[in-house]
C-alpha cells in the first residue's frame, strides 16, 4: 500500500501543465514572429542550409558536411522531412541501398523567413548597438 501511496504523491508533486491563458498577453504592437523552431536547431538549420545551397545531397555528403553521426542525422533529417521541409529519395546503386535530399517549395519558403528574421534581428541588434 506504500508504494501507491508514493505513486500518487509522486505524481501530484509535477509541476501541472501551463496553458496558453495563463502565459502573460504580449502587447499587440510589440508582438514579434517566433523563429521557426524546427529549422533553429544546429543539425537541421545545417541541412535546409546546405540543401538551399544545392538541387540535391546524398546522406553521406550532409553527414560529412554537418560532422554528423548516421543517427543523429537520419533523426533530424526524419523530422524535416515530416514537416515538408525536404523530400527523400531512396535507391539501390547496385546492392547498396542510397539516399538524397532536396529542399521542397515549403521548406525554401520556410528558410528564407527563418533568413528575413535573423536579418531582422541582426539589424535591430546593430542600431541598439551603434
Amino acid at each position: 500500500m506504500a508504494r501507491a501511496n508514493n505513486t500518487s504523491r509522486s505524481s501530484a508533486r509535477k509541476a501541472p501543465q501551463e496553458s496558453p491563458e495563463a502565459r502573460p498577453p504580449r502587447a499587440a504592437n510589440h508582438e514579434a514572429p517566433q523563429l521557426d523552431r524546427l529549422i533553429h536547431e544546429r543539425i537541421r538549420l545545417g541541412i535546409v542550409s546546405a540543401l538551399a545551397a544545392n538541387e540535391s545531397l546524398a546522406f553521406g555528403e550532409l553527414k560529412e558536411l554537418l560532422q554528423a553521426t548516421d543517427g543523429n542525422l537520419s533523426v533530424h533529417a526524419r523530422k524535416l522531412e515530416e514537416a515538408e521541409y525536404i523530400a527523400c529519395t531512396k535507391y539501390f546503386e547496385g546492392r547498396v541501398p542510397r539516399t538524397r535530399y532536396r529542399l521542397t517549395p515549403a521548406g525554401r519558403r520556410a528558410f528564407e523567413s527563418y533568413l528575413d528574421h535573423m536579418e531582422a534581428l541582426i539589424r535591430t541588434m546593430r542600431r541598439k548597438q551603434g
